[in-house]
């Protein structure tokens, strides 16, 4: 593999994780206060109140298992497809509450982590939800399950698939 491509193919490997952190962090900070979190879900006024419980009580857990699976390369394309339409429904919440005139906090990062819905929060998601696009785009394998189950190969220029077809 040339100097370039190892670069590259690094530069693949830590979006993809940087987009696993957003994920991991993102479910984890919610788990220790899921009323609270449940409360953030109510506000925006979206889901009625029957399907608030189980979806608050079950997105951190989905966010948890979506870092898994792209920290660990496994299924990334289908992984990142996911994630990039939960970050869609995100921005479409934040920009509905916007529109709205409804004053709440984004839930984005659970009780910890407050920030009220705005411009600001956005920017900031669409910002961190950049990394999860673009592994939908170019799924970074290197180091990755997909190239080690599958031979997958790596659009970062991770050099061959280990699959040859014949």
């Amino acid at each position: 593999m040339l100097p370039e491509s190892r670069t590259i193919a690094a530069v693949g490997l830590v979006l993809r994780l940087a987009a696993a952190a957003v994920w991991i962090f993102s479910g984890v900070a919610k788990i220790p206060d899921l009323q609270s979190f449940q409360m953030d879900v109510l506000k925006y006024g979206l889901l009625p109140r029957a399907l608030a419980g189980p979806f608050s009580y079950g997105l951190p857990f989905l966010e948890i298992g979506l870092g898994a699976y792209l920290a660990a390369g496994l299924f990334i394309r289908g992984t990142a497809l996911v994630g990039t339409l939960l970050f869609a429904a995100f921005l479409t919440a934040q920009v509905w509450a916007l529109a709205n005139g409804i004053v709440l906090d984004c839930g984005c990062f659970g009780s910890g982590l407050r920030s009220s819905v705005g411009p600001l929060t956005l920017v900031r998601d669409f910002c961190l939800g950049i990394p999860t696009f673009f592994m939908l785009a170019f799924p970074a394998r290197l180091f990755s399950l997909d190239r080690r189950l599958f031979g997958a190969a790596n659009p970062f220029g991770g050099g061959p698939s280990r699959r040859r077809d014949s």
